[in-house]
């Protein structure tokens, strides 16, 4: 292959659909290790499940998002990326059940070297491929994050992770305690609060949350009016200003954000209700992700006493429920621990250069989308503090105007090569625990660009889609390298 993309998810997808536009000739393949396409979408069942983003922004900018809701639930992405799949006749490059284990490089014959694991047939084998694109995500799928807690093989009831919901699970009329107070605990609480006797979210920090509509109406008004590429290229402009406003106004003015968001939870909880308490985060708004929840169904379930909040710590599971370091106890007959993932980069792929391991946590990246001092790979990670696949989709652009670039100039290999004492700090400057516990695995990252991770929209326009593709950093060469051979410096 030309181009081997790891993971059909919505980055993998996305990957594709850019090397169909802009290289149609390169042969190409997206290796999925499930039995289909959708990644996160496809992997949790939980209810309730969706984007907390808006999908005017969250969904592609070639393709118009045209469902009434702006936050979409899991089946409505799926059939959204399903219709990219057929549209553009990605299909017939999706090869299912294909575990990537590990990649070597090969400096002579100027490619890589992938080992995949057939999920189906149960064997391995092994393929070559001028570049490989990481698409796979920034977590594990086969296991979530559960910390230890004392006692827990004293509880009586069922424990779930929210990674692996069993099917047909019934909470009708049944306690349920959800422990966690991120995106898919506030996800879960109103979504089974209908049908289960109580839903309790127990959290030991509090996280900002904010009602935002689940339909919009601004949106629905352009979209009534003018042609649906000029309204979807508007609305997602207005989406990602308005976005990128509030972060910039929590940076700049944390105590003001803080404010108006406290204001509106109070709004929208009853009178009395300890906001300062269960609302009330020790950090500032975006040093985490905000939490979105649309139309305020958290705090319409509470308000109809279907659920509650307790913010509190776990001392020990008892037979029954937990007991709390306050003394108190909860009981219930489910408990969710919504604790979190387990970050793990580029599926968990072993990386080789010439059969020596690649030390990811000794590499810098480059763009947000390569690795220093490793040949023809490229990866997708997309924004923190903004919806992921706006910089999924500037990365695809500039990796393939990258590609048509070697082309103009003959040449088969590039490797970023960081300077000698660059000053580096963690990929990911974002607070959240399950990114705390995986910096020390991970690569770093430069204080200015190029080896900035950068997390401003506007910004990698400039640097992705409309800076040049030449940059001293950059080191070319042919294929295959002879002995001794040197990289070209950037086209020269």
């Amino acid at each position: 292959m030309d181009v081997l993309i790891i993971g059909a998810g919505i980055s993998g997808i996305g990957v594709a659909r850019y090397l169909l536009k802009t290289h149609p000739a390169r042969r190409f393949q997206i290796l999925e290790a499930r039995d289909r396409i959708g990644g996160t979408w496809d992997l949790f069942r939980y209810p309730g499940i969706r984007s907390d983003s808006d999908l005017y922004t969250f969904g592609y900018e070639f393709k118009p998002w045209t469902n009434d809701k702006s936050i979409a639930d899991a089946a409505s992405i799926l059939a959204y990326l399903d219709e990219t799949v057929n549209e553009n006749g990605i299909q017939r490059h999706i090869r299912y059940s294909q575990r990537v284990i590990s990649a070597n490089w090969l400096s002579a014959q100027g490619c890589w070297e992938v080992e995949i694991d057939d999920v189906a047939l149960g064997t391995r084998r092994k393929v070559t491929c001028t570049w490989l694109f990481s698409a796979g995500g920034y977590y594990r799928y086969d296991q979530g994050f559960t910390p230890k807690f004392e006692g827990i093989t004293r509880y009586r009831g069922q424990i779930i992770h929210p990674q692996h919901w069993p099917e047909q699970l019934d909470y009708s009329g049944k306690r349920v305690l959800v422990i966690g107070s991120g995106a898919t605990a506030v996800t879960l609480v109103p979504a089974m609060a209908d049908k289960a006797q109580h839903v309790t979210m127990l959290q030991r920090t509090p996280t900002y949350i904010l009602s935002v509509p689940a339909k919009d109406p601004l949106a629905h008004a352009i979209r009534k009016v003018l042609p649906t590429d000029t309204a979807h290229a508007l609305i997602r402009r207005k989406n990602i200003q308005f976005s990128r406003g509030i972060w910039h106004l929590s940076q700049r003015y944390p105590d003001i954000v803080r404010s108006i968001i406290r204001a509106r939870n109070k709004q929208s909880l009853p009178d009395g209700y300890l906001v300062d308490v269960h609302f009330n985060p020790p950090y500032n708004p975006w040093d985490q992700r905000l939490c979105a929840v649309p139309d305020g169904d958290l705090f319409r379930a509470i308000g109809e006493r279907k659920a509650s909040i307790v913010t509190d710590q776990i001392e020990t599971f008892t037979a029954s429920g937990v007991q709390l370091k306050s003394g108190r106890t909860l009981d219930a007959d489910i408990i969710i621990t919504a604790t979190g993932l387990n970050i793990q980069l580029f599926g968990g792929i072993k990386l080789y250069k010439d059969g020596v391991a690649i030390a990811l946590n000794e590499s810098i990246a480059y763009k947000g989308m390569m690795l220093s001092n490793v040949p023809n790979f490229a990866f997708a990670i997309g924004y923190t503090n903004a919806s992921w696949t706006l910089k999924v989709g500037l990365v695809c652009e500039h990796f393939c105007r990258l590609l048509s670039y070697m082309d103009e100039r003959g040449v088969q290999v590039c490797q970023p090569v960081a300077p000698a004492q660059i000053k580096t700090r963690p990929l990911l400057d974002f607070g959240a625990g399950y990114v705390q516990r995986a910096l020390a695995d991970m690569p770093q990252q430069g204080v200015s660009a190029p080896w900035l991770m950068s997390m401003d929209y506007f910004k990698d326009i400039k640097l992705l889609r409309k800076g040049t593709v030449y940059d001293r950093a950059l080191q070319f060469g042919a294929a295959p390298l002879a002995s001794g051979q040197v990289y070209i410096a950037g086209g020269t």
